[in-house]
This record gives C-alpha cells, sequence and structure tokens, in this order.
C-alpha cells in the first residue's frame, strides 16, 4: 500500500511515468477501504476474522485478498485520457478485464445497476457491492475497482478473483488462469491505451525512498484501526 501510494505522489509530480502495477498477496490479507470502520473487521467470524489487515488509500469496501489479481493504475491527472472524467479509467480496465476473460471461454459482463452502497456503507465486502462499471459472470462479480485522487494524479486499485477459498466473501471466480498469464494479457491491452509503464523493472530511488517514508504509516495502528 506504501507502494501505491509513492507511485500517485509521484507521477503527480512527474518524477515517474503512468504506472500500471500488478501483484498478489502472500499471506491472504483484508484489505480495508479508506472509509471503513476497523471494528467492522473486528466483527468478522473466522476464518476471514483471522486473516492480517491494512487498510487502503482507495475507497470501496473491504477485499479479501487471496487467490486473485491485484492491479494499480496511476496517471497523472492532465493525461489525455481523464479528459472525460477519471471513471474512464473503470471502463478500459474493466473491458481489458472482460477481454481477457473471453479469451478464456468465460462470459463477463459489465453494466449491473448501482446500488445504494457508499464509501462507508453497504456490505464490508466489496464484491457483494454493486457498481455498473463492476465485471459479472453470471450475477456474481469477478473484478471491482475503487479510486484516490487528487490534484495532480488519479491511483485506481482493483482485484481480479481467480479463485475462492473464503466463501464469506462472495465472488465469482475466473477459473484455471495463471496469474502470470492474466497479468500479461490485462497489461498488454492496458498499455497500448494509457501508455503506461508496464514492462517488469526496478524501482527508481525516489519511488523507493517515498515507499519507505510511507511504510510506518501503513504498518501503524492508527492508520489499520481509525474509525
Amino acid at each position: 500500500m506504501a507502494a501505491d501510494e509513492a507511485l500517485l505522489t509521484l507521477v503527480g509530480s512527474g518524477d515517474s511515468p503512468a504506472t500500471l502495477r500488478l501483484y498478489q498477496w502472500d499471506p491472504p490479507t483484508i484489505s480495508l477501504g479508506y472509509f471503513q470502520k476497523y471494528a467492522d473487521y473486528q466483527a468478522l467470524d473466522p476464518p476471514a476474522g483471522d486473516l492480517a489487515v491494512v487498510r487502503r488509500l482507495t475507497g470501496g469496501g473491504a477485499i479479501l485478498h487471496d487467490r486473485e489479481l491485484t492491479y494499480s493504475l496511476t496517471l497523472p491527472s492532465d493525461h489525455p485520457l481523464l479528459a472525460r472524467g477519471p471513471k474512464r479509467l473503470y471502463e478500459l480496465a474493466h473491458d481489458a478485464v472482460i477481454a481477457c476473460l473471453s479469451e478464456r471461454g468465460l462470459e463477463p459482463r459489465r453494466g449491473c445497476e448501482t446500488d445504494d452502497s457508499g464509501a462507508a456503507r453497504g456490505p464490508f465486502f466489496c464484491f457483494a457491492r454493486r457498481h455498473r462499471y463492476d465485471v459479472l459472470i453470471g450475477d456474481d462479480k469477478v473484478a471491482g475497482s475503487a479510486q484516490r485522487r487528487t490534484r495532480t494524479a488519479v491511483l485506481q486499485h482493483g482485484s481480479i478473483i481467480l479463485q475462492r477459498r473464503y466463501v464469506q466473501q462472495p465472488a465469482a471466480t475466473a477459473g484455471a488462469v495463471s496469474p502470470r498469464e492474466l497479468a500479461e494479457r490485462f497489461a498488454m491491452k492496458l498499455a497500448t491505451e494509457t501508455g503506461c509503464r508496464t514492462q517488469p523493472g526496478p524501482w527508481t530511488g525516489a519511488e523507493l525512498h517515498t515507499m519507505g517514508e510511507l511504510a510506518a504509516k501503513y504498518a501503524g495502528r492508527e492508520w489499520v484501526r481509525r474509525t
């Protein structure tokens, strides 16, 4: 989470290029949305209630990161793709997910009706909430995203569920696609549209420095347990 805020800061200042980052979690971890209450996590029954917990910079509901692929997409606010507003990023990212999963013989779709959940209200888990940009398979959500916007940049987090071991987080699954294969296809489909840095490579010195400064915040009780 510190790495993604570092990108938001440095992409916004022009010290890092637009960046698509793809990663997984070990061990399984719950990430709370920025506005969620820590007490709601404490009320979870096992096994989900026994998992590690962090808090994201982005909003939305909690995500149980287990057998899934997480992405972060960070663009400067003057990026041409944002001329139509930051919600355009939801469309681009989720259309890329739909294309990837369709190639696997699945039938993902976008276009569900937005429910009345908000930043701090609604079901605890993001995948039990509905927004018109979400990606569904059947009636269940397989991919969802949330944003953090500053004056200088936009950070979009998203999760694509590959397999589901914890029934407490309702979700569809992408099936027997490997995380690496999905990451490569997803990056390829977004790279042309966004012009993002997508090739694996080392963090820059400025990114590592900023990440290090932010790490204590994300590991601290004050940030994670805020109400």
